[in-house]
């Protein structure tokens, strides 16, 4: 989709809310908008107006998600007027925290270049990996935009790739399919100073966590000298930072024989040395024999898809984390981590209290974690902060 003509600016479809009290962040879900008299094409970009009729601002409208409308810009009626021009200076701006302020590719070549809602682009991820950039879309009016937004990066990256990915639980969600499926060769990415084999747009996510970055060389400080065991290891990030930090022994353990391969791989690249386990958490941590490992860190996907399987989901939590605190020597640590969105803070630190009473352990919390600077978050949008994490002292 390019810039629309004047003609087609005078035409912008109006969406009208239920009420003068403008919504606290970027979304606005079915319930609080009118139904329009003439309804606006899924994805498209629409002027949106209070109940007394006056312009609030510009979104991205889509009635066959419950997110009916998410927020681009408010209050002035003309920054849309070229949204190729207009997506250009907002993704500028996140750019320029990550190299400007940041400095992140002083030292890597993977980070988050936009983080959606953090950066006021409800709905659109972009990362960078290696020499290659990964969009992801969570709403279908941006990836009906993703012609300007790769106009926008190839003129802030020149000469690198650009795949377009929508997650399978986005096209649920937004009640789209994509066009076409993401076509990148593997590449070497560096991070903290070690190396991994990635393949971009494949797997989880983008292909690649940049969230914990910060969070693997946090954790290595603790490892020297350890027996480390790295649940849900993807490909090995945890892993890998402790053996190069000094860790006596590692295990790496995933289910998924893909990222387990590239873990194996990226320990010979780094000529460290890590144990790649392929199993399931559950009955390898039932059937974990002694000496007990004396860091044990757990990062599993998302297990809470959405707030109505909230309890499902924390029940997940819970038992993986039960396990977990069981697994721990005594004075060991154990670091977990949620990447649910739907999933607050407060709740997952009370989880796990109650997960280390069924383990039948005392602990001692030493540090909260989340995800790295290049992840903003908005004070009015808690989502944001969808990366939680804790370190335990398990007695």
């Amino acid at each position: 989709m390019t810039a629309p003509t004047r003609r087609e600016e005078a035409a912008r479809a109006t969406i009208e809310l239920d009420t003068n009290e403008l919504p606290r962040g970027p979304w606005v879900f079915a319930r609080q908008v009118r139904d329009p008299e003439q309804e606006p094409e899924p994805g498209a970009l629409v002027e949106v107006l209070d109940a007394s009729g006056r312009f609030v601002g510009h979104a991205l409208w889509n009635p066959g998600s419950d997110i009916r409308l998410r927020f681009l810009s408010r209050g002035r009626k003309n920054d849309l007027d070229r949204p190729r021009e207009f997506l250009l200076r907002r993704i500028k701006l996140a750019d320029d925290l990550r190299r400007k302020v940041l400095r992140l590719d002083q030292d890597h070549d993977t980070y988050r270049v936009v983080h959606a809602e953090g950066d006021d682009l409800s709905g659109l991820v972009i990362d960078r990996l290696g020499d290659a950039l990964v969009c992801e879309y969570h709403s279908l009016g941006f990836y009906r935009l993703r012609e300007d937004i790769e106009a926008a990066l190839n003129t802030l990256y020149p000469g690198f790739e650009v795949a377009h990915r929508v997650p399978a639980n986005a096209a649920r969600s937004e009640d789209f399919q994509p066009d076409e499926e993401p076509e990148l060769a593997e590449r070497i990415l560096h991070e903290n100073g070690l190396a991994y084999p990635v393949a971009p747009a494949f797997g989880h996510k983008t292909g690649w966590f940049c969230d914990q970055r910060d969070n693997r060389r946090r954790i290595a400080e603790l490892a020297a000298g350890r027996d480390v065991l790295d649940l849900c290891c993807n490909q090995g990030g945890f892993a890998l930072n402790c053996a190069r930090a000094g860790a006596k022994r590692v295990r790496a353990v995933d289910l998924d024989e893909k990222v387990l391969e590239r873990a194996q791989r990226a320990a010979a690249l780094n000529e460290l040395e890590i144990e790649c386990i392929h199993d399931d958490v559950f009955p390898f941590l039932r059937s974990l024999g002694k000496p007990r490992p004396n860091l044990v860190i757990l990062d599993p996907h998302k297990l809470v898809g959405s707030r109505e399987r909230l309890e499902e989901g924390l029940k997940k939590y819970s038992d993986f984390n039960t396990l977990a605190f069981a697994s721990v020597a005594e004075g060991g640590i154990l670091a977990t981590f949620s990447c649910s969105g739907s999933l607050d803070e407060p709740s997952f630190i009370g989880m796990l209290f109650q997960a280390a009473r069924r383990a039948g352990r005392e602990i001692k919390l030493l540090s909260q974690l989340g995800a790295g600077p290049d992840h903003p978050q908005r004070p009015d949008f808690s989502r944001s902060r969808y990366l939680k994490g804790a370190i335990f002292q398990v007695l």
